[in-house]
């Protein structure tokens, strides 16, 4: 047990080393390309933490084992919501994430809203079509992309309003002059393929350390290997904020979120069956969670008053209830 513990260990420290360095690379990649701090967060980084998820949950449905990869999945959207209302609350004196200041992420919040609830409906209603691959996982795939698309020319949009001079400025404050565009690409991908490599490892070794507890699949991927596979994010979004970086952080919030929908079609293809005709129905629960507090975080990110009571800020606190609720209800009902 002690030698799982360290190895536990020694790969979480391996995923924050790597994750702090991918949100410095991935700054500067955003800042000297036409991506931007929102796109890059949406795509470069969402992505890049996003890969542990992929390569943990694809090995599990090859494995037959579904109900895991689906659990972690939609409880890395969950915890991933939980890290974004923590550390709201946690780098107070830095600037707030649900609030004005990141409204622009409304429409990633949406799009990962209408992702989640198209895995929702197909996880009721449990449609076979006689295919390997379910309709639910190839609604959610063409989706994506067309929503995808969507944010990009809003963020095109958004970047021509801006005039000269604030562009100029930014790039002054937040982009490292010491790193050029070619060494942040190597460096960013270099990061990315430790996070894939060491990933899957800490989520196995998870799943180790949690059979000894006797504690369901459904319940285990939506906890634990789901904690573990969000590490990227927590890590990254936490050196995004500390960089001032505050769209970087919120988009790789919602952009994971809306990727990790898109990792279902990836599952379905490894599985033998439609994916979200034979899983657990105990997986619409924590879908319903995840658009709940989605939800409530997205009227954090509209909502204009930036005001907090002692060293509360209610939305972000609400986000945390009610994920941690959600949470509750899997493991009674799971």
């Amino acid at each position: 047990m002690s030698i799982l513990v360290l190895k536990f260990a020694l790969l979480a420290a391996a995923i924050i080393v790597a994750g702090s360095y991918l949100a410095k690379f991935a700054d500067v990649i955003g800042e000297r390309t036409p991506l931007g701090h929102t796109l890059a967060g949406l795509v470069l980084l969402a992505m890049a933490t996003s890969l542990p998820e992929l390569a943990v949950d694809c090995s599990a449905a090859a494995m037959g084992v579904p109900d895991l990869a689906v659990g972690d999945l939609l409880g890395s959207s969950l915890l991933n919501l939980i890290i974004l209302a923590a550390l709201d609350l946690a780098f107070y004196t830095k600037g707030r994430m649900l609030s004005r200041m990141a409204a622009a992420h409304s429409l990633s919040a949406v799009m990962s809203l209408i992702l989640t609830t198209i895995a929702l409906l197909f996880l009721q209603l449990k449609i076979d079509w006689g295919l390997r691959i379910g309709p639910g996982t190839v609604t959610i795939l063409i989706t994506y992309a067309l929503l995808l698309r969507l944010v990009y020319f809003d963020q095109r949009f958004a970047a021509q309003q801006e005039s000269p001079a604030t562009r100029k400025h930014a790039i002054q404050r937040n982009t490292d002059g010491d790193i050029s565009l070619r060494r942040a690409v190597i460096g960013y991908v270099i990061a990315t393929a430790v996070i894939f490599l060491v990933g899957p490892l800490l989520a196995r070794t998870a799943d180790e350390l949690a059979r000894t507890t006797g504690l369901g699949q459904t319940f285990v991927g939506t906890t634990l290997v789901a904690l573990c596979t969000s590490l990227p994010e927590m890590v990254t979004t936490m050196s995004a904020l500390r960089m001032g970086n505050v769209n970087m952080a919120v988009g790789n919030i919602f952009g994971s979120n809306s990727f990790n929908m898109t990792i279902l079609f990836g599952v379905d293809v490894f599985y033998d069956k439609p994916l979200l005709a034979n899983v657990s129905s105990t997986h619409a629960i924590t879908a319903a969670g995840v658009i709940l507090v989605t939800l409530v975080a997205t009227a954090g990110l509209l909502y204009r008053a930036e005001k907090r009571y002692w060293l509360l800020e209610p939305d972000a606190a609400l986000v945390l209830l009610l994920a941690l609720g959600a949470l509750g209800l899997v493991y009674y009902y799971g």
